[in-house]
């Protein structure tokens, strides 16, 4: 199957899409202060509040092979900020087939009755459609992949590495 995309598209759909650049530990933000990483252990809602945090915790899902939830996470949180009613319409189009869609390699895992929520909410598309979902991705991310990452090798190495005083010119 042959898909023919126009240019305008192709712009559409990277919104989603991953754009590696930035430090080892941290992608795509500013390196977090040791203050900021430390608070992350404390509750996920401090790293998901942190672009630092975000970023941090991403590259760990990455390694996971868990990226797509964050993904999600982060299209709906875009989603909720658009007021145009086309636009609005056009990215959850756009989000139900990167992230719902049984076809999409980014498939995020939802339970039947959420999936019945959006497939109802697809019919009136709003910038909250995917609130159901969205919560609980949140959810199982808190859940199952956060304190994964606390007690990760990343973590540590990115504490210490913040910890150690910067190298004298």
């Amino acid at each position: 199957c042959l898909t023919v995309r126009s240019d305008d598209e192709t712009i559409q759909r990277s919104t989603f899409e991953h754009r590696p650049e930035g430090n080892a530990h941290c992608e795509e933000s500013p390196k977090p202060t040791l203050e900021d990483a430390r608070s992350w252990v404390v509750s996920f809602e401090k790293v998901m509040k942190s672009a630092a945090g975000r970023s941090c915790f991403r590259q760990f899902l990455r390694t996971e092979f868990s990226e797509e939830n964050m993904m999600f996470w982060l299209a709906c949180e875009e989603l909720k900020k658009e007021t145009n009613k086309t636009v609005v319409e056009e990215k959850v189009r756009q989000i139900y087939e990167d992230f719902i869609s049984i076809l999409s390699p980014k498939e995020v895992s939802l339970d039947s009755r959420v999936r019945e929520v959006i497939n109802r909410n697809m019919l009136e598309p709003t910038s909250r459609t995917f609130d159901d979902a969205q919560q609980q991705i949140y959810t199982l991310m808190q859940r199952d992949s956060y304190p994964r990452f606390i007690n990760s090798s990343a973590y540590t190495d990115l504490l210490k590495s913040l910890e150690e005083p910067p190298p004298e010119p």
